[in-house]
């Protein structure tokens, strides 16, 4: 065999060494049963749709839940409560679009761009709060038994008020400062502890009521346990197992443990616009209820 032809062999041999390397790179499934993170990469969802509500012409933005199943959903210029059976029990206009819902005891916090509605579980106008900062757009509220929280997107400012809507704390005005670069600022109340969604930074950080700032957990990156693209987690809620969030760029919505680890996806594979991220929100951990305001449509999810 002349040199000529060797070299060419040896040549043909190492190509086809280095196509089996990158084949093998890109279709080897993830290791310890977690799926690959190729751009092909199959997800299992370990929940399903169990039931959903459409709301013919209704701009749905935000959800809540209550202990005994009712369901509380807002819009662009309404609130509505549905029964557990999910038909209707009220409805009520408002002035403006309602950008989050939050309930404690028997009264629901609706955000609006710069004000705060309460309302009570049955339908009543209570009172109202606001309007503060200039530039304010509220994009989330929680309450818990002593406090209500809200994020204001417009200032990158968290306001703590005490129930009688007294200003007890304002967060983020020292050196950790939040990045938030669109209308995507999530907060939730959990064990006299404050947990928000700093998207800029794709991470959820853990804080004090009084602004003392306690950890944080996220990176960037299409990982199963990553936030891709800008303005992630876009939405999340605290549940037993940890937290549920909701994504944009990538709209899938998953379980993550209390430090940030990847459980488990609720919906990963499905047909919603990247760009709509779904609010979500559970009272259990065993039923996770997300609104989408791409179709005007409640998703109800249980584990398979």
């Amino acid at each position: 065999m002349n040199k000529k032809l060797t070299a060419f062999l040896a040549l043909v041999i190492i190509l086809a060494f280095m196509g089996y390397i990158i084949y093998d790179a890109i279709t080897e499934p993830g290791r310890k049963g977690e799926p690959s993170t190729a751009k092909d990469t199959t997800y299992y969802d370990n929940w399903s749709v169990d039931r959903t509500v459409h709301l013919a012409g209704a701009k749905l933005t935000s959800v809540t839940v209550s202990d005994d199943g009712t369901v509380f959903l807002a819009g662009d210029s309404f609130i509505r409560s549905l029964k557990g059976d999910l038909t209707d029990k009220w409805n009520i206009k408002t002035e403006s679009k309602i950008t989050s819902l939050a309930l404690s005891g028997d009264t629901l916090f609706a955000a609006m761009a710069g004000t705060i509605l309460l309302v009570s579980t049955e339908g009543r106008l209570i009172t109202e709060w606001g309007p503060y900062e200039e530039n304010s757009l509220i994009t989330s509220v929680t309450a818990d038994k002593g406090l209500v929280v809200f994020a204001d997107a417009g200032n990158k400012l968290i306001f703590v008020l005490k129930k009688n809507g007294e200003l007890q704390s304002l967060i983020g005005q020292s050196e950790e400062k939040f990045v938030i670069p669109s209308a995507y600022f999530d907060v939730a109340l959990s064990d006299n502890k404050l947990f928000a969604a700093n998207t800029g930074n794709r991470r959820v950080e853990t804080w004090t009521t009084d602004g003392k700032k306690l950890s944080q957990f996220g990176e960037p990156g299409t990982a199963p346990g990553a936030f891709c693209g800008c303005c992630n987690p876009s939405h999340f809620a605290v549940i037993p197992q940890g937290f549920v969030t909701a994504e944009k760029g990538i709209n899938r919505i998953k379980i993550l443990g209390p430090e940030g680890n990847f459980i488990e996806f609720v919906s990963a594979n499905n047909n919603f616009v990247p760009s709509v991220p779904l609010d979500v929100a559970s009272a259990d951990g065993k039923t996770i209820y997300a609104v989408n305001s791409a179709d005007a449509t409640l998703y109800i999810y249980k584990r398979k």
